[in-house]
């Protein structure tokens, strides 16, 4: 642990932490510290696997910084079920979008189903950030062969109003418009998204490189004044 708060405190950049403060309004300021993901990915596959226990059973952690470097620790976890556990008692303690979105371990790339009765549970949550990761996960590992109707339905069904968890809305169903577009476009067409998150999620779909010129137009037409 001494290893980790003086590769901390050596290493934090004071401009970049001033810039990441304007993106994340909802942590204190005197929490960042100011380090780039690729160094802290770097300095993550030094450290023994005594090291990585002990840090990651230390919550809560005092900065954004060390919330970063334990998301990323559990995105290296190989087997699954532990990194599920590990989770569980990670999520209660993230509270931005940087921590919640860097937090996508690569193990469910490959097995997914380990995940799914988590992700529901997630979607259901009350936190904005538990929330908010279960649709990323819903998007990250569940559109292919694992994809499901009942996903879209449920983050359709969400409760509307709470910014963190509508953007990440808007990006899911963006990305389904993009690998699903049959599935995607009835709830455009009908409506069945709130007015904000249905423009949201044209605007995405419109930025994207992976959607079809002629998809794109219709997208337009649908949006809702």
């Amino acid at each position: 642990m001494d290893r980790i708060r003086e590769f901390f405190m050596q290493n934090k950049e004071e401009k970049y932490a001033a810039f990441q403060a304007k993106l994340m309004p909802t942590v204190d300021r005197d929490r960042i510290l100011g380090f780039r993901v690729p160094l802290l990915r770097k300095f993550a596959k030094t450290l023994p696997e005594e090291e990585k226990k002990s840090f990651l059973s230390s919550l809560p952690h005092d900065f954004f910084d060390e919330n970063m470097l334990h998301a990323i620790m559990l995105c290296m976890e190989k087997e699954p079920l532990q990194c599920i556990d590990e989770i569980e008692r990670f999520l209660p303690y993230i509270d931005n979008w940087a921590v919640c979105d860097t937090l996508r371990p690569k193990i469910f790339k490959k097995e997914p189903v380990f995940l799914e009765k988590s992700v529901w549970k997630w979607l259901s949550g009350e936190e904005t950030y538990t929330v908010r990761f279960g649709i990323g996960c819903a998007l990250s590992y569940f559109m292919g062969e694992s994809f499901s109707p009942e996903f879209p339905e449920k983050i359709a069904a969400l409760k509307p109003g709470e910014y963190y968890i509508d953007m990440m809305r808007a990006w899911y169903f963006a990305e389904l418009l993009a690998q699903r577009k049959d599935e995607a476009l009835p709830y455009l067409a009908e409506r069945k998204l709130d007015k904000w998150t249905h423009n949201k999620t044209i605007a995405k779909a419109c930025e994207s490189f992976r959607i079809a010129d002629e998809l794109k137009a219709e997208l337009r037409g649908m949006r809702w004044k």
